[in-house]
C-alpha cells in the first residue's frame, strides 16, 4: 500500500516550558498531602461522590483489581480503603467525565494532537466509539465495529506469511483477553507476541529461570511481615508501588530492618506517614529505611560483590554466616561464586559504588546475623545491559544466606503493572514452548507455531525494515513505553495497518500506520454485563475483578469480544474454534485454560474471593527441574562504563504524577519538582564544574553506533545523587536510549544506563 500523504506528525510533542518551581524533596511520603493531592485529581476528573463510591470496591474481594501497579491485596482488606494515591489517580482517568468523540476528531487533526504534550494527550479523555485513520487523511472517523472487524481480516490475509504480523499485548489485560488473545495469534501462525515484559521485568525472568527454576518471585505478601531484612534496590515504592509502603511498615513493627541502595534517597523509603493511621495523619510515621547505601548508577553488583567478600571475611574468623547445610544440599556453583570473588579488590570495587565504607559495613553486620531476608527489585535493576547479572548477583547473595524456600525469605520483583505476570502466565510470550504448543493442538486441534517470534525490541527492527506490516496492540502506548521514540515512531509509521485497543488516546494512535485503527474497550472499573475476568499479582495469586461503573458508552466493547471478533472475521468458517461463544463466556475461556495450563483447576470458584497462588517451584525450594536438581550460584561481570571527561550516565524514572506512560500531573511533589516535567537532576559539584547553573536549559545528547540521539531543552536541578550521575523523566528521554542498547539475554532496553553529554544552551 502506499501513502500519498505524508503526515507531518510530531514524536515528541511540544519541548516548551511551563512554570516550574522547585522546593526541598520531601522527607516523606503520604499523609496528609497524599490524601489531598488524591481527592483533588478525582474531583477533578469524575466527581467527588461518585469517585470515592468507585474506590471503595477497588482492590476488595468482591470488586475491582486497581489498573496501575500490581502489588497484592492483603488477606483482609482495610475498610477504609485498599488503594493509594496514585491508584485514585488511574480510576479518575478511566472513569472521567471527558470524551474523546466524533466532535473530538472532527476538531483536532492527528498532526496537531502530536504536538501536545504527553499530559495533554492523556487528558484528552475516554475513546467512545472505533475510530479509523485512512491513507493520507490527518483525522480519524468513526467507523462501524463490522467494518473495523473486516478491515483488520482483510489486512491479514494479504500478508506474505503470518510472521509479518507484531501483536502487542500491555499489562493491563485480563487473563481471558490474554489468552484468548494468544491462543489467536497462534491459530493464525505466529509467536511474534511481544509484551510489556520485555521493556520492563523480562531480565528477572531470564535470571530467575536460569537460577531458580521458575521466572517469577518467590515470596508472599506475608513473608515481608516476617522478613529480618529486607533489601530494596533499584526500586521507588513511594511512587511506583505505593501501597508497598504499608508492608514494609508491618516488617518495622514487626522488628524488621530495611536496607535501600540505589543512586536517590526516595521519599518513600525514608518515611512514611500510613494515611489510615493517626500517627500517619498526625504524628512522624514510621521511618523505613534503616542503612541507606547510595550507589553509583548500575554499580549494583560491584556493591554485591564487596557485601559478599566481606561476608566471607567474617566467615573466615569463624562466624556462622553462610548456610552451609543449605548450600550443599541445595544448590551449585558456591565454590567458584568464591574463586571469583577473590579477583577483585575492595579499594576497586568501593570507588566502583561510590558508597562510603563504614555504611558497607553496616549492612554486612545485620546481613551476617539474619537468614530471613527478602531482596525487592524493579527496573533500576533490569534495565541495563547487564540487567540479568544484576538479578543474578542478588540470587547469590540470597542463595548464600539459605534465604530461598523459607517463609520470611525470598526474591521479589516488583511488577509495574497490574497483570503483566499473568498475561505472560497464561501464554503471552514469543517464545517456543513445547508443553504449551502440545497442549493447545490436544484440546483445540491445530498445530501452533514451532518458530520463536519476535519480542519488542526485535518487533520494532522488523517493522523499521519493512519486514512486519500489521501491528495490533492490546492496549497499551507503545511508542512513548519503547526505547529509542523517533526510531519507534517510525517503525510502526511503516506499517500498512497499526491496531490499537485502547481506553484513552496516547501518542501511539498519533504515530500511526498509513492505516490506523483505534478499538475503545471497557476499563477495569466499568461493569462487563455480568461477566467478571481475573488478573495475577506481582506474587503469583489469581483472583477475580469485577468493574462497578457504567461504561462510558455503549459502543465499547471488552477485550475478549474484541479478540473473538478479530479472529472470527479473520477465519470465517475455516476455524474448529468457536471464537464467539469463547468471546462471550468468559467462564468457557477459564475452563480451556485450565485444561492447557497446569495450577488452574476449578478455576472460576477458586478465583472468587481471596483467590489461588499458583505453584511456585522456588517457594517450595524445589529445584528439580535444574541442573544436577539444584538452584545455581552464578559468576557476573562488573558493567562496563569508561565515561570520559564530558560524559554522564543517566537514569530514566517516574514522577511522582505519573503511572508508567500516563502522566497524570505536572509535579513531581516528592522531590520538589511543580508544574514541569523536562528537567535533569544534577550531583551540584559536577554542576559547578561543568559552569551550569540551576535551572540553566541544557540538551541531553547520547551518541551510539555513530547515531547522534536528543533530547531538547531540559532545566538543570541540582539533587543529591552520586557524581557522573543524572536522572530524568521518561518518555521524555526515550529518545535518547538506542534500539539496540540492551540487555545480554533478556533485550530488555537499557533504560537505566546511557551516557550522554550535556549540551548547555546559549541565553
Amino acid at each position: 500500500m502506499s501513502n500519498p500523504k505524508t503526515r507531518n506528525i510530531s514524536v515528541t510533542g511540544s519541548i516548551g516550558f511551563s512554570d516550574l518551581k522547585v522546593s526541598e524533596p520531601s522527607d516523606y511520603a503520604a499523609g496528609i498531602p497524599g490524601i489531598k493531592a488524591a481527592l483533588e485529581h478525582v474531583r477533578k476528573e469524575s466527581g467527588l461522590f461518585r469517585s470515592l463510591k468507585t474506590l471503595s470496591q477497588m482492590n476488595q474481594k468482591e470488586g475491582f483489581d486497581c489498573p496501575g501497579c500490581a502489588w497484592p491485596d492483603p488477606e483482609t482488606p482495610s475498610k477504609l480503603g485498599e488503594y493509594c494515591e496514585n491508584g485514585a489517580k488511574a480510576i479518575a482517568e478511566e472513569a472521567t467525565f471527558d470524551r474523546v468523540d466524533r466532535a473530538f476528531f472532527e476538531k483536532y487533526s492527528v498532526e496537531e494532537i502530536s504536538t501536545w504534550t504527553d499530559y495533554q494527550i492523556g487528558k484528552s479523555g475516554r475513546i467512545t466509539e472505533p475510530f479509523v485513520l485512512y491513507p493520507g487523511s490527518v483525522h480519524y472517523e468513526p467507523i462501524s465495529w463490522s467494518d473495523a472487524f473486516s478491515m483488520v481480516a482483510k489486512h491479514l490475509h494479504t500478508l506474505d506469511s503470518p510472521d509479518e504480523a507484531i501483536f502487542y499485548t500491555s499489562g493491563r489485560s485480563s487473563n481471558e483477553a490474554a489468552f484468548l488473545y494468544g491462543l489467536f495469534v497462534r491459530a493464525f501462525g505466529t509467536n511474534n507476541m511481544p509484551d510489556c515484559s520485555n521493556m520492563c521485568h523480562e531480565s528477572s525472568g531470564v535470571a530467575l529461570t536460569e537460577t531458580l527454576g521458575i521466572g517469577k518471585g518467590s515470596v508472599v505478601l506475608e513473608d515481608l511481615y516476617e522478613a529480618e531484612v529486607v533489601m530494596v534496590i533499584g526500586q521507588n515504592p513511594g511512587t511506583n508501588h505505593p501501597r508497598m509502603l504499608s508492608a514494609l511498615q508491618k516488617c518495622k513493627e514487626n522488628g524488621g530492618q530495611i536496607i535501600t541502595i540505589n543512586p536517590l534517597l526516595e521519599s518513600g523509603l525514608n518515611r512514611f506517614k500510613n494515611p489510615q493511621q493517626i500517627d500517619g495523619i498526625l504524628g512522624k510515621g514510621t521511618q523505613l529505611t534503616d542503612i541507606f547505601l547510595q550507589v553509583k548508577i548500575n554499580q549494583d553488583v560491584s556493591l554485591l560483590k564487596l557485601i559478599m567478600k566481606r561476608l566471607v571475611e567474617r566467615e573466615k574468623k569463624g562466624e556462622p554466616v553462610f548456610d552451609r547445610d543449605f548450600i550443599k544440599d541445595k544448590t551449585n556453583g558456591f565454590q567458584e561464586l568464591l574463586n571469583d570473588l577473590e579477583k577483585y579488590g575492595e579499594n576497586h570495587l568501593l570507588e566502583l559504588c561510590g558508597v562510603d565504607s563504614s555504611q558497607v559495613d553496616l549492612a554486612v553486620d545485620l546481613l551476617a546475623k539474619k537468614s530471613k531476608i527478602i531482596i525487592c527489585w524493579a527496573m533500576g535493576l533490569t534495565q541495563h545491559k547487564n540487567g540479568v547479572d544484576n538479578i543474578k548477583e542478588c540470587v547469590n547473595l540470597l542463595l548464600a544466606k539459605g534465604s530461598i524456600g523459607k517463609k520470611g525469605a525470598g526474591t521479589c520483583p516488583v511488577r509495574g503493572h497490574s497483570n503483566v505476570q499473568g498475561d505472560r502466565s497464561v501464554g503471552i510470550m514469543h517464545h517456543v514452548s513445547e508443553p504449551l504448543n502440545k497442549a493447545l493442538k490436544d484440546i483445540f486441534d491445530f498445530d501452533p507455531p514451532d518458530k520463536e517470534g519476535l519480542d519488542t525490541v526485535n518487533a520494532i527492527q522488523a517493522m523499521h525494515q519493512h519486514k512486519a506490516k500489521v501491528f495490533i496492540a492490546l492496549g497499551g502506548n507503545f511508542v512513548s513505553a519503547a526505547s529509542d521514540t523517533r526510531y519507534t515512531a517510525k517503525a510502526l509509521q511503516n506499517c500498512d495497518l497499526t491496531v490499537s485497543v485502547s481506553t484513552k488516546l496516547n501518542r501511539t494512535h498519533l504515530t500511526a500506520g498509513k492505516t490506523a485503527l483505534i478499538l475503545p474497550t471497557l476499563g477495569r472499573t466499568e461493569q462487563d454485563k455480568e461477566r467478571f475476568v481475573t488478573v495475577e499479582n506481582s506474587m503469583g495469586k489469581v483472583h477475580q475483578s469485577r468493574g462497578r461503573l457504567k461504561p462510558i458508552s455503549n459502543k465499547l466493547r471488552s477485550e475478549p469480544e474484541i479478540v473473538a471478533e478479530i479472529a472470527q472475521a479473520y477465519f470465517g468458517e475455516d476455524s474448529k474454534i468457536n471464537w464467539m461463544v469463547l468471546g462471550m463466556d468468559y467462564g468457557l475461556i477459564r475452563e480451556k485454560i485450565s485444561e492447557v495450563l497446569n495450577g488452574y483447576e476449578d478455576y472460576s470458584k477458586r478465583s472468587k474471593g481471596a483467590g489461588f497462588y499458583l505453584p511456585n517451584n522456588a517457594r517450595e525450594a524445589d529445584f528439580s527441574k535444574l541442573p544436577d536438581g539444584k538452584a545455581q550460584f552464578s559468576i557476573c561481570r562488573l558493567p562496563e562504563h569508561d565515561l570520559k571527561d564530558d560524559e554522564f550516565l543517566l537514569m530514566t524514572v517516574r514522577s511522582h504524577d505519573q503511572f508508567n506512560t500516563t502522566i497524570y500531573g505536572m509535579n513531581d511533589r516528592y522531590r520538589g519538582i511543580y508544574g514541569e516535567r523536562r528537567v535533569v537532576f544534577m550531583n551540584p559539584y559536577d554542576m559547578e564544574e561543568k559552569g551550569i547553573k540551576p535551572r540553566q536549559t541544557v540538551d541531553l545528547i547520547s551518541n551510539y553506533s555513530t547515531t547522534e540521539r536528543k533530547a531538547e531543552n531540559f532545566k538543570v536541578i541540582p539533587y543529591n545523587i552520586p557524581s557522573k550521575n543524572l536522572c530524568a523523566y521518561f518518555p521524555e528521554t526515550n529518545v535518547l536510549v538506542p534500539i539496540d542498547l540492551y540487555a545480554d539475554k533478556s533485550n530488555t532496553p537499557a533504560s537505566k544506563s546511557i551516557v550522554v553529554k550535556i549540551e548547555i544552551k546559549h541565553k
